[in-house]
């Protein structure tokens, strides 16, 4: 074993030899090509100035060879401003990219670094080589010697040398932390005391140095070190005092350095910090401290607007961000602790917005700071609105933040704010959906004004003032935007269409279930009638359009097949009165409506399809329609009902086809469209072959006599009106021909 060792020890140092002679190889290569390039800027500098650059003069021509006998001179310009600025958004990870291609192996080194001397610290522990004070020591002694390495090194290597420093800020939170929790040496002041030294060294130190690395380090430090000192004890006074201060002092860094990343740090770790207090121990303390947060980091995010009078788009998120968050906590706490009233918050906070608004409007200001204050300022009234009538918190402010979003995307045609609304609605659309599981399990709810449905009429407002806003979508669409645009607008008015349905049914749900099934059916129909009325103003694309068209259609169908025969059933039965049936009937309104108005203007006649989809709804309304007024007409008990069932698809639905089949020829004789012809055909087909099938044999001798004379003159006149048509045909082409020949002739 000792062998081993001795082995393993000449081992590591014949390593660590070849990679300091190696080290230096390069080292010296390094320092020469840098001499070299030093050499050659030098001379490069002095041919410019005895050979200035070649200038064309006016009304000359450069020989053939001129360009030859020219230097190039390639002038440093001021950097061309990009003319649509919503473009730039595309690239806003790329310096963190640019960052992390350059200094991926500093990181990685610093971080290996610090895992080796934890490991070597570990195994020097298990060996009883070193106790724990004198731990704790080398933790500090290594952490020190890091910081004062990347201080050597800050002038020539300052990304290099910032993430060294950051390295040795890590190791010091980290012995802080094992000395507290591991060893006891420090008592919770103490150790608190000496994480808040290392934090304020580390902020003066990034200062200092000019290092916002080393401000993020430091900050992140900060607001960890409470997590590593903690005792398990609930003291969030003295916590959020502290963090307080933290976010006070990030502030000053932000307007003396601009430094954006130390605001969204803080704002992110605080953020977090609150919501655990408010949702552990409620109380009146969180509120103060919320109030506090939303005044530091409002102020964050006006920096550029106090000193330049614009903002930028991530100032535009982080107002948008500080204004709901701000409102979800104090909200939560008010209502667990019972305290009146919610809504102060949002209206508190939507006046601030108001005076920024009046600000703007008074200066004769109406861009992008206008849109973004009026946006917010409405946001927030509608939450307090929404407050008021004791809507679920989380979906409100969600839905209405969605949308925030959105208007101030298209106000902006910033993208990064098109993300944040591809983010956040489908989040709100689930919480929508959690909202309505509570329909299940309540009881009583009053009709419209019951917390579950005023959460759903806030995301039926949003949504549709979402649906409004992405109306006039972008002149240039591409396969992703328009794939999106349907996805979208089809769980937009899934929305909209289930949040009016659940409300309905849970005030049916102890009818007869043909009375729900009917009510659903009718609805469904009158809902996707009201899109197709209104399809050109909503701006419905063509690939929806023709979808509603057959959904309709096929609502009609169901609706009429199945309602209309339970029913009639349970008008016999005494469970329904006469009322209900008139309101069943109501689904005519909208079908006449949209055959006689709106689909002639449709493209969804273009699809030869679509006359047989909307022929077959034709049919069986008037077949089971005709059929309920025969059974109303004929009997009072439901017994019945199944010979007279028998005895209408016998005796009289032959005879309805037929009639209905002669319209559709006639149809399509007058507007000269083959597809009514050919129904027409197939219906008169369908009726043969169920008559002599199935039916002709279940007559009896009078019944029978009567249908084939029926179905004889209808075939008749069938006939005829096909003979006719063939004619007027024949006549039309015998016609041109003549004309034809005419033209000939007096050629």
């Amino acid at each position: 074993m000792i062998i081993q060792r001795f082995e393993m020890t000449y081992a590591i140092i014949i390593i660590a030899v070849l990679a300091i002679c190696i080290f230096n190889n390069y080292n010296g290569r390094l320092r020469k090509l840098e001499r070299e390039i030093a050499e050659l800027n030098r001379r490069l500098d002095g041919y410019s100035l005895h050979h200035p650059p070649h200038v064309k003069e006016e009304g000359t021509e450069d020989s053939e060879n001129s360009e030859a006998h020219t230097i190039p001179v390639f002038p440093i310009s001021e950097p061309i401003m990009d003319p649509v600025p919503h473009k730039r958004q595309k690239d806003w990870l790329a310096p963190v990219f640019e960052f992390l291609k350059h200094n991926a192996l500093t990181i990685i080194g610093i971080f290996t670094l610090v895992l080796g001397i934890g490991y070597f610290v570990k195994y020097a522990i298990d060996k009883n080589w070193i106790g724990e004070t004198l731990r704790v020591g080398i933790g500090f002694l290594a952490g020190a010697i890091i910081m004062g390495t990347g201080h050597f090194l800050r002038k020539n290597y300052s990304a290099f040398a910032s993430i060294i420093t950051g390295g040795g800020t890590a190791v010091l939170y980290f012995t802080i932390t094992i000395a507290f929790r591991e060893y006891h040496i420090f008592s919770p002041t103490a150790a608190f005391t000496v994480t808040c030294v290392i934090t304020l060294l580390c902020i003066l130190l990034s200062n200092y140095y000019k290092s916002e690395i080393l401000n993020i380090f430091s900050l992140s430090g900060g607001f960890l070190a409470p997590l590593m000192i903690s005792t398990g004890e609930s003291n969030y006074l003295f916590l959020f005092t502290y963090l307080t201060v933290l976010n006070l002092g990030m502030l000053a860094v932000v307007f003396l350095r601009n430094w954006k990343s130390a605001g969204w740090i803080s704002f992110i770790f605080t953020t977090v910090y609150l919501a655990y207090w408010a949702a552990e121990h409620p109380e009146i303390w969180s509120v103060y401290f919320y109030i506090i947060t939303y005044i530091i980091f409002y102020l964050f995010a006006l920096q550029n607007y106090l000193k330049k009078n614009r903002l930028l788009p991530y100032d535009i998120l982080m107002l948008v961000l500080v204004n709901f968050t701000a409102i979800l906590g104090p909200v939560y706490v008010f209502e667990t602790l019972q305290y009146e009233p919610v809504i102060i918050f949002p209206i508190v906070f939507a006046l601030l917005n108001l005076g920024l608004l009046y600000r703007e409007y008074a200066s004769v200001r109406s861009g992008i700071n206008y849109s973004v204050f009026a946006g917010i300022t409405v946001s927030l009234f509608t939450v307090a609105v929404a407050l008021q009538f004791k809507t679920h918190l989380i979906t409100s402010v969600w839905a209405i933040e969605a949308t925030l979003l959105l208007y101030i995307w298209k106000k902006t045609n910033l993208t990064i704010f098109k993300h944040c609304f591809y983010i956040l609605f489908p989040l709100a659309v689930i919480a929508q959906l959690v909202t309505w599981t509570e329909y299940i399990e309540a009881k009583d709810l009053p009709v419209v004004f019951n917390p579950v449905f005023l959460t759903s009429a806030v995301t039926v407002i949003t949504t549709f003032a979402n649906l409004i806003l992405l109306r006039k979508w972008s002149d240039i669409k591409d396969e992703n935007s328009s794939f999106f645009e349907n996805v979208f607008t089809v769980i937009s008015y899934g929305v909209i269409y289930v949040a009016l349905l659940l409300e309905l049914l849970y005030h049916i749900s102890e009818k007869p279930w043909i009375v729900i099934f009917s009510t659903a059916t009718l609805y469904s129909i009158f809902f996707t009638f009201i899109i197709l009325l209104f399809r050109r103003k909503l701006e419905i694309n063509k690939i929806l359009e023709t979808a509603l068209f057959y959904l309709f259609f096929a609502l009609i169908t169901g609706h009429t097949l199945i309602s209309g025969s339970g029913i009639i059933s349970d008008f016999l039965l005494n469970k329904l009165s006469f009322a209900f049936y008139t309101v069943y009937l109501l689904y005519w309104l909208p079908f006449v409506v949209v055959l006689v108005s709106v689909l002639p203007k449709s493209q969804f006649l273009k699809i030869k399809f679509s006359y047989w989809w909307v022929s077959l709804a034709f049919v069986v309304c008037i077949s089971i329609e005709l059929y309920n007024l025969y059974v109303l007409f004929s009997t009072r008990d439901v017994l019945e009902i199944v010979p007279l069932a028998k005895h209408f698809s016998l005796l009289y639905l032959p005879i309805i086809w037929a009639i209905l089949a002669s319209l559709f020829l006639y149809k399509g004789l007058k507007s000269e469209t083959a597809e009514y012809s050919k129904i027409g055909f197939a219906l008169i087909g369908v009726m043969i072959v169920k008559l002599y099938a199935s039916d002709v044999w279940k007559m009896d001798n009078v019944s029978r006599i009567i249908a084939f004379i029926i179905l004889g003159i209808i075939l008749l006149l069938s006939s005829f009106l096909f003979q006719r048509v063939k004619k007027i045909i024949r006549n039309i082409v015998e016609r041109k021909e003549e004309n034809t020949d005419s033209e000939n002739t007096a050629n």
